[in-house]
């Protein structure tokens, strides 16, 4: 015997209604699983718990857009990207999957390097080619903002160079925090201090 409509719809929302553990994890799992289908995802995150804190992770279809520590207000990162991607933002993991992995296993000291497609998007300009060079800077490395001026052609700029690693829209990944003060001082960054430092002396130990 089939069921009547109304039953059916009562079966599909029961989830919604009385919901038993996991149930509404589940189902936003099937709404993300059908949006990225539809192609109706634009913005994917997730966040993930990490010795920094929990970060949060963002991706369109292109890459990895945005990597956001908790001092900066996730909520307000998630409606900042509503307003410069894309509306269409959800909590999909799955396309969050290799970037967790790869975050976590960099500030585990188990990886010196991202293997991740990036959208730099967010930066254009002069503060995208600071990003650009901030790539080449290896491991364990470090340059001072006067040095990352000089390299992207504009030395007069340090402080421009300043603000560019302040608003690096993916830290950890694209690594501003091996950009110091020309005496050798932290300098700022958007995770704190106590972030930067934490970063550096992991690279240091290795």
């Amino acid at each position: 015997m089939t069921a009547s409509p109304a039953a059916a719809a009562a079966q599909l929302l029961a989830p919604l209604t009385d919901p038993a553990p996991g149930d509404l994890d589940r189902l936003r799992g099937s709404l993300a699983a059908a949006a990225e289908r539809a192609g109706l995802l634009d913005v994917a995150y997730t966040t993930v718990d990490t010795p920094l804190g929990r970060l949060l992770l963002a991706a369109t279809e292109r890459g990895l857009v945005r990597v956001a520590f908790e001092r900066e207000d996730h909520d307000a990162v998630l409606q900042t990207l509503a307003e410069r991607v894309s509306p269409r933002v959800l909590h999909a993991p799955a396309r969050l999957a290799t970037a967790a992995r790869q975050v976590e296993d960099y500030l585990a000291g188990r990886r010196t390097g991202f293997d991740l497609p990036l959208d730099l998007s967010l930066a254009t300009g002069f503060r995208r080619s600071v990003l650009e060079h901030l790539r080449q800077i290896g491991y364990g490395r470090t340059e001072s903002y006067t040095q990352v001026a000089t390299a992207v052609g504009s030395p007069r700029a340090v402080r421009a160079v300043g603000s560019a690693c302040a608003t690096n829209p993916v830290p950890v990944v694209v690594p501003c925090h091996r950009v110091l003060r020309s005496d050798g001082s932290l300098g700022g960054y958007v995770g704190g201090l106590a972030a930067k430092q934490a970063l550096l002396g992991l690279e240091a130990a290795a």
